[in-house]
């Protein structure tokens, strides 16, 4: 399957792989070789390369098999299309001016990049993107060793020119050529080391992370979407806690994320910990073990936010004590700001930032105090975040007092089976007045208009304080709220 080749500094012989990285290359090449040799055939007939390349190569020596199939060739993209027209079912030129065309055959989607040399003019947020003509220089200008490495078609001849299998093997992030250079031509590189950090649980070359720090402030030229995309995919990660603290050790954090390493100089109230950074990483940790489906992103996100507000409101009580009161409040704002200003949707704004703001609503409850009124109005201000919610005030509980952590757990659980049974006595998530907008309007005898809203609000909250009391007495209290609010009815 593999041809062998002379060891030389350009490249490892087939020998180097392992047994079991040996039969991952077979099995891949045994499900992709009808379409993927039969095309390298097709370039290779019109005199082009065509290699494999990249992370499904990286993925696959990992024991990682994805759907995505990356290709790279020395042909240009015009050049491509014309190889493939007759040949694809489909074909799509979305990313034709990065040089990559994309395309369809039976169930593989495949994109074939031309070999690119790729880099920043210093005063640009845009690549600037110029051609290459060899596989070597391709693998050159590509962010990480371990993604560095290729195999040809249809000869399936493993390329390694970096010494990416070893750093696969040792686990570690090092740039292919000098990393101020690669930094240098894509800035985003340093944010992706943290990334890879937290998806692959590798760690930083010390020469990778000291370029890393010095050249922080270069990732001002980054746009905010390739900035957000990068945080996102951190911290939908196996590890996001190591590549948070990648970005703050090395000062990347401080221009991407700055609330986070401000969270380093405040101390816990409780002196629970360290410091509210340190709580913060660890709320997140257990906000991902509660995680049922995959990454939760509203949820992590919520995690790594929901203290930001404490450096704004600290405030040195007598006896030594430190507060911070209402920092859920101006927390949620920052978040807002945040998050919007690295252009997220906005109903995903909307979320995280709510939950940072109801964050601290159930240490209201006591011991179980809360009247069923106050169980319906934390399920009604929650919405569709209940179960979010409930997950970030267990995360919240860092204490490391056995006792105290076990008795709010227990209130906790308490408050949750209160909300259960409410919920099949009431249906909660579907709490609304007893008497609708028309209905409202024929008792007052008004039409639509501020009145009907103010009134809806009136019943609603009676519904919430009293439960339901049928539309009689529910039209008795509404007629006594207008005379009371001098409405005539």
């Amino acid at each position: 399957m593999f041809r062998n080749q002379p060891k030389d500094p350009t490249r490892l012989s087939d020998s180097t792989l392992t047994e079991s990285q040996q039969r991952a290359m077979t099995d891949l090449f045994r499900k992709i070789a009808p379409v993927a040799d039969e095309l390298g055939r097709l370039f290779e007939a019109k005199g082009h390369e065509l290699a494999v390349v990249g992370g499904p190569v990286r993925d696959l020596l990992l024991g990682r098999i994805g759907n995505d199939l990356d290709l790279t060739t020395d042909a240009r993209p015009e050049k491509v299309l014309e190889i493939v027209k007759d040949w694809a079912d489909a074909v799509w030129t979305i990313g034709i001016d990065f040089g990559t065309v994309g395309l369809r055959k039976g169930s593989q989607q495949i994109e074939i990049t031309t070999y690119r040399s790729e880099s920043y003019d210093p005063r640009s947020r845009k690549p600037e993107v110029m051609y290459g003509d060899t596989l070597e220089a391709d693998l050159e200008r590509r962010d990480f060793a371990v993604n560095a490495m290729a195999v040809r078609l249809p000869s399936h001849e493993f390329v390694d020119p970096y010494g990416g299998l070893a750093d696969l093997g040792a686990k570690v992030l090092r740039t292919p050529g000098p990393p101020e250079r690669s930094f240098d031509d894509d800035p985003l590189r340093m944010l992706r080391a943290a990334r890879f950090a937290s998806q692959l649980r590798f760690t930083v070359h010390p020469a990778t992370l000291a370029a890393m720090s010095a050249m922080a402030d270069r990732i001002d030229i980054v746009s905010a979407e390739r900035v957000r995309d990068e945080l996102d995919k951190l911290l939908s990660g196996a590890d996001p806690r190591e590549g948070l603290r990648l970005l703050v050790d090395t000062g990347l954090a401080a221009r991407v994320l700055p609330e986070l390493p401000k969270l380093r100089l405040e101390i816990d109230e409780h002196h629970r910990h360290k410091d509210v950074y340190e709580h913060t990483l660890t709320v997140l940790d257990q906000a991902i073990a509660q995680e049922e489906d995959g990454p939760d992103r509203v949820l992590r996100w919520a995690a790594i936010m929901h203290d930001v507000g404490k450096p704004r409101t600290r405030r040195h009580e007598q006896g030594g004590r430190v507060s911070f009161h209402h920092h859920e409040v101006v927390g949620a704002q920052m978040t807002k700001k945040r998050l919007a200003e690295l252009k997220f949707p906005k109903d995903f704004v909307t979320d995280v930032s709510r939950l940072v703001e109801l964050h601290l609503r159930f240490h209201g409850y006591g011991t179980g105090e809360w009247t069923d009124s106050a169980v319906r109005r934390y399920v009604r201000d929650a919405g569709h975040l209940l179960d979010r919610l409930h997950k970030l005030t267990r995360a919240d509980c860092t204490t490391r007092n056995k006792r105290k952590a076990a008795a709010l757990a227990r209130t906790y659980d308490h408050l949750e089976e209160r909300i259960a049974r409410l919920a099949e006595e009431e249906e909660l998530a579907k709490i609304r007045p007893e008497l609708d907008g028309n209905e409202i309007q024929q008792v007052l005898g008004v039409g639509p208009g501020p009145v009907v809203g103010r009134a809806y609000k009136f019943l609603l909250d009676l519904r919430l304080d009293k439960g339901v009391i049928g539309k009689e007495a529910a039209t008795e209290a509404l007629l006594e709220w207008a005379r009371s609010n001098d409405l005539g009815a």
